[in-house]
Protein backbone atom coordinates (compact mmCIF):
# COMPACT_ATOMS: atom_id res chain seq x y z
CA UNK A 1 0.00 0.00 0.00
CA UNK A 2 1.16 3.52 -0.86
CA UNK A 3 -0.38 6.82 0.12
CA UNK A 4 1.12 8.38 -3.02
CA UNK A 5 -0.42 6.10 -5.65
CA UNK A 6 -3.41 3.80 -6.17
CA UNK A 7 -3.32 0.35 -4.58
CA UNK A 8 -4.46 -2.56 -6.76
CA UNK A 9 -6.86 -4.72 -4.75
CA UNK A 10 -7.95 -7.03 -7.58
CA UNK A 11 -6.99 -7.60 -11.21
CA UNK A 12 -7.68 -10.44 -13.61
CA UNK A 13 -6.56 -8.73 -16.82
CA UNK A 14 -10.04 -7.57 -17.80
CA UNK A 15 -11.33 -6.20 -14.52
CA UNK A 16 -9.53 -4.28 -11.78
CA UNK A 17 -10.36 -2.68 -8.44
CA UNK A 18 -8.21 0.01 -6.85
CA UNK A 19 -8.13 1.72 -3.48
CA UNK A 20 -7.48 5.39 -4.12
CA UNK A 21 -7.63 6.51 -0.52
CA UNK A 22 -7.44 9.92 1.04
CA UNK A 23 -4.45 10.93 3.15
CA UNK A 24 -6.63 12.43 5.87
CA UNK A 25 -5.02 11.72 9.24
CA UNK A 26 -8.28 11.63 11.18
CA UNK A 27 -10.51 8.88 12.55
CA UNK A 28 -13.01 9.76 9.79
CA UNK A 29 -10.58 8.85 7.03
CA UNK A 30 -12.53 8.19 3.80
CA UNK A 31 -11.94 5.41 1.32
CA UNK A 32 -12.52 5.95 -2.38
CA UNK A 33 -12.41 3.00 -4.76
CA UNK A 34 -12.17 2.73 -8.55
CA UNK A 35 -13.48 -0.12 -10.71
CA UNK A 36 -12.09 -0.44 -14.23
CA UNK A 37 -13.60 -2.83 -16.73
CA UNK A 38 -12.95 -2.18 -20.43
CA UNK A 39 -14.25 1.29 -21.24
CA UNK A 40 -16.17 1.49 -17.96
CA UNK A 41 -14.41 3.38 -15.17
CA UNK A 42 -16.54 3.73 -12.06
CA UNK A 43 -15.69 5.59 -8.86
CA UNK A 44 -17.23 4.35 -5.63
CA UNK A 45 -18.01 7.09 -3.10
CA UNK A 46 -15.55 9.68 -4.48
CA UNK A 47 -15.48 11.81 -1.33
CA UNK A 48 -15.73 15.47 -0.47
CA UNK A 49 -14.62 18.50 -2.44
CA UNK A 50 -11.55 19.18 -0.29
CA UNK A 51 -9.88 16.01 -1.56
CA UNK A 52 -11.12 16.15 -5.13
CA UNK A 53 -7.69 17.17 -6.45
CA UNK A 54 -6.01 14.30 -4.65
CA UNK A 55 -8.53 11.71 -5.84
CA UNK A 56 -8.39 13.08 -9.40
CA UNK A 57 -4.60 12.79 -9.33
CA UNK A 58 -4.84 9.16 -8.23
CA UNK A 59 -7.36 8.40 -10.96
CA UNK A 60 -4.97 10.04 -13.43
CA UNK A 61 -2.34 7.42 -12.57
CA UNK A 62 -4.74 4.76 -13.85
CA UNK A 63 -6.74 6.44 -16.62
CA UNK A 64 -7.41 9.96 -17.90
CA UNK A 65 -9.91 11.49 -15.42
CA UNK A 66 -12.29 12.47 -18.21
CA UNK A 67 -12.64 8.74 -18.97
CA UNK A 68 -14.54 8.17 -15.70
CA UNK A 69 -17.95 6.93 -16.85
CA UNK A 70 -19.84 6.60 -13.59
CA UNK A 71 -19.94 7.41 -9.89
CA UNK A 72 -21.63 5.20 -7.32
CA UNK A 73 -23.01 7.14 -4.36
CA UNK A 74 -24.09 4.78 -1.58
CA UNK A 75 -25.94 7.74 -0.03
CA UNK A 76 -25.87 11.53 -0.21
CA UNK A 77 -23.59 12.61 2.66
CA UNK A 78 -20.93 15.20 1.75
CA UNK A 79 -18.03 13.00 2.86
CA UNK A 80 -19.29 10.40 0.39
CA UNK A 81 -20.21 12.42 -2.64
CA UNK A 82 -19.94 16.22 -2.56
CA UNK A 83 -17.18 16.02 -5.18
CA UNK A 84 -19.70 14.74 -7.73
CA UNK A 85 -20.07 18.34 -8.91
CA UNK A 86 -16.34 18.52 -9.63
CA UNK A 87 -16.41 15.20 -11.49
CA UNK A 88 -19.32 16.40 -13.59
CA UNK A 89 -17.16 19.36 -14.62
CA UNK A 90 -14.50 16.86 -15.77
CA UNK A 91 -17.04 14.73 -17.66
CA UNK A 92 -20.63 16.04 -17.88
CA UNK A 93 -21.76 12.71 -19.36
CA UNK A 94 -20.74 10.46 -16.50
CA UNK A 95 -23.61 8.66 -14.78
CA UNK A 96 -24.46 9.21 -11.13
CA UNK A 97 -25.51 5.79 -9.85
CA UNK A 98 -27.76 5.88 -6.81
CA UNK A 99 -31.28 5.43 -5.41
CA UNK A 100 -34.28 7.73 -5.97
CA UNK A 101 -34.17 9.01 -2.37
CA UNK A 102 -30.53 9.99 -2.86
CA UNK A 103 -31.15 11.57 -6.27
CA UNK A 104 -33.75 13.84 -4.66
CA UNK A 105 -31.05 15.40 -2.47
CA UNK A 106 -28.01 15.45 -4.78
CA UNK A 107 -29.07 18.58 -6.74
CA UNK A 108 -28.46 20.58 -3.55
CA UNK A 109 -24.72 20.23 -4.22
CA UNK A 110 -25.25 22.65 -7.10
CA UNK A 111 -25.71 20.44 -10.17
CA UNK A 112 -29.46 19.92 -10.62
CA UNK A 113 -29.12 18.25 -14.02
CA UNK A 114 -26.92 15.20 -14.52
CA UNK A 115 -27.21 11.72 -16.07
CA UNK A 116 -28.84 9.58 -13.38
CA UNK A 117 -28.75 5.79 -13.17
CA UNK A 118 -31.53 4.52 -10.90
CA UNK A 119 -30.44 1.59 -8.75
CA UNK A 120 -33.97 0.56 -7.78
CA UNK A 121 -35.08 0.52 -11.42
CA UNK A 122 -32.16 -1.40 -12.92
CA UNK A 123 -30.75 -3.52 -10.09
CA UNK A 124 -27.49 -4.22 -11.92
CA UNK A 125 -24.94 -2.24 -13.90
CA UNK A 126 -23.53 -4.46 -16.68
CA UNK A 127 -19.81 -4.41 -17.46
CA UNK A 128 -17.99 -5.08 -20.77
CA UNK A 129 -16.21 -8.17 -19.43
CA UNK A 130 -19.54 -9.89 -18.83
CA UNK A 131 -19.63 -9.22 -15.10
CA UNK A 132 -21.85 -6.72 -13.36
CA UNK A 133 -22.24 -4.46 -10.39
CA UNK A 134 -25.22 -5.68 -8.39
CA UNK A 135 -27.00 -3.35 -6.00
CA UNK A 136 -28.43 -4.44 -2.65
CA UNK A 137 -30.61 -1.97 -0.81
CA UNK A 138 -29.79 -1.29 2.84
CA UNK A 139 -32.55 1.02 4.11
CA UNK A 140 -31.85 3.03 7.26
CA UNK A 141 -28.19 1.99 7.40
CA UNK A 142 -28.03 4.86 7.96
CA UNK A 143 -30.06 6.64 5.25
CA UNK A 144 -33.47 5.43 3.95
CA UNK A 145 -32.05 5.18 0.42
CA UNK A 146 -28.71 3.59 1.31
CA UNK A 147 -27.44 0.61 -0.69
CA UNK A 148 -24.30 -1.47 -1.18
CA UNK A 149 -22.65 -2.61 -4.41
CA UNK A 150 -21.55 -6.19 -5.10
CA UNK A 151 -18.95 -6.65 -7.82
CA UNK A 152 -19.50 -10.09 -9.39
CA UNK A 153 -15.95 -10.29 -10.79
CA UNK A 154 -13.96 -9.58 -7.62
CA UNK A 155 -16.78 -10.63 -5.29
CA UNK A 156 -16.10 -7.44 -3.34
CA UNK A 157 -18.91 -5.78 -1.41
CA UNK A 158 -18.61 -1.97 -1.50
CA UNK A 159 -20.46 -1.25 1.72
CA UNK A 160 -20.69 2.53 2.07
CA UNK A 161 -21.14 3.34 5.75
CA UNK A 162 -21.99 -0.23 6.75
CA UNK A 163 -19.05 -1.77 8.64
CA UNK A 164 -17.50 1.70 8.78
CA UNK A 165 -14.99 2.16 11.58
CA UNK A 166 -13.40 5.14 13.30
CA UNK A 167 -9.79 4.59 14.23
CA UNK A 168 -6.80 6.92 14.24
CA UNK A 169 -4.52 3.85 14.20
CA UNK A 170 -5.72 2.95 10.73
CA UNK A 171 -4.59 0.13 8.48
CA UNK A 172 -5.87 -0.68 4.99
CA UNK A 173 -6.88 -4.21 5.97
CA UNK A 174 -8.31 -5.39 9.29
CA UNK A 175 -5.62 -7.27 11.18
CA UNK A 176 -7.65 -8.40 14.21
CA UNK A 177 -11.42 -8.40 13.77
CA UNK A 178 -11.99 -8.80 17.51
CA UNK A 179 -10.09 -5.57 18.13
CA UNK A 180 -11.74 -3.89 15.13
CA UNK A 181 -15.22 -4.29 16.63
CA UNK A 182 -14.61 -1.41 19.04
CA UNK A 183 -13.77 0.88 16.10
CA UNK A 184 -16.96 -0.17 14.29
CA UNK A 185 -19.00 0.40 17.43
CA UNK A 186 -17.84 4.02 17.54
CA UNK A 187 -19.65 4.54 14.24
CA UNK A 188 -22.54 2.08 14.30
CA UNK A 189 -23.96 2.71 17.76
CA UNK A 190 -24.65 6.35 16.90
CA UNK A 191 -25.29 6.31 13.15
CA UNK A 192 -27.19 3.10 12.37
CA UNK A 193 -30.94 2.99 12.92
CA UNK A 194 -31.69 -0.24 14.76
CA UNK A 195 -31.10 -3.96 15.04
CA UNK A 196 -34.14 -4.56 12.82
CA UNK A 197 -32.46 -2.63 10.00
CA UNK A 198 -29.10 -4.33 10.57
CA UNK A 199 -30.57 -7.85 10.74
CA UNK A 200 -32.80 -7.22 7.75
CA UNK A 201 -29.81 -6.25 5.65
CA UNK A 202 -27.73 -9.18 6.95
CA UNK A 203 -30.48 -11.52 5.76
CA UNK A 204 -30.12 -10.13 2.24
CA UNK A 205 -26.51 -11.36 2.17
CA UNK A 206 -27.41 -15.02 2.69
CA UNK A 207 -25.95 -16.92 -0.27
CA UNK A 208 -23.84 -13.98 -1.49
CA UNK A 209 -20.22 -15.07 -1.97
CA UNK A 210 -18.28 -12.16 -0.46
CA UNK A 211 -14.51 -12.13 -0.83
CA UNK A 212 -14.02 -8.84 0.99
CA UNK A 213 -16.01 -5.96 2.48
CA UNK A 214 -14.85 -2.49 1.42
CA UNK A 215 -16.40 0.23 3.62
CA UNK A 216 -16.22 3.98 3.08
CA UNK A 217 -14.56 4.57 6.48
CA UNK A 218 -12.05 2.37 8.24
CA UNK A 219 -10.39 -0.82 7.04
CA UNK A 220 -11.16 -3.51 4.48
CA UNK A 221 -12.53 -6.74 5.96
CA UNK A 222 -11.09 -9.82 4.26
CA UNK A 223 -12.80 -13.13 3.52
CA UNK A 224 -11.81 -14.89 6.74
CA UNK A 225 -13.67 -12.23 8.77
CA UNK A 226 -16.73 -11.83 6.54
CA UNK A 227 -18.87 -14.30 8.55
CA UNK A 228 -17.99 -12.49 11.78
CA UNK A 229 -18.76 -9.14 10.15
CA UNK A 230 -22.23 -10.29 9.10
CA UNK A 231 -22.80 -11.78 12.55
CA UNK A 232 -21.81 -8.39 14.00
CA UNK A 233 -24.79 -6.83 12.20
CA UNK A 234 -27.16 -9.56 13.33
CA UNK A 235 -26.30 -8.92 16.98
CA UNK A 236 -25.85 -5.16 16.76
CA UNK A 237 -27.95 -3.00 19.05
CA UNK A 238 -27.70 0.59 17.92
CA UNK A 239 -29.56 3.84 17.38
CA UNK A 240 -33.19 3.45 18.43
CA UNK A 241 -32.38 0.28 20.40
CA UNK A 242 -30.23 2.43 22.69
CA UNK A 243 -32.18 5.69 22.69
CA UNK A 244 -35.52 4.00 23.40
CA UNK A 245 -34.19 1.00 25.26
CA UNK A 246 -37.19 0.89 27.62
CA UNK A 247 -39.77 0.38 24.86
CA UNK A 248 -40.70 -3.24 24.15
Amino acid sequence: MSLESPTVLFSDGRHAVYWLGITDETAFRCNTYLIRDGDEVVLVDPGNRTYFGQVKSRVGQIVAPEKVTGIILSHQDPDVGASMVDWLEVNPDLKIISTPRTHVLLPHYGKPDYPAFEVEEHGVYPLPSGGALRFIEAPFLHFPGAFVTYDTASRYLFAGDIWAALDINWSLVVESFEEHVAAMDLFHLDYMASNVAARGFANKLVGVNVEAILPQHGSIITRKDVPAAIDYLRKLRCGLDIIYAGIE
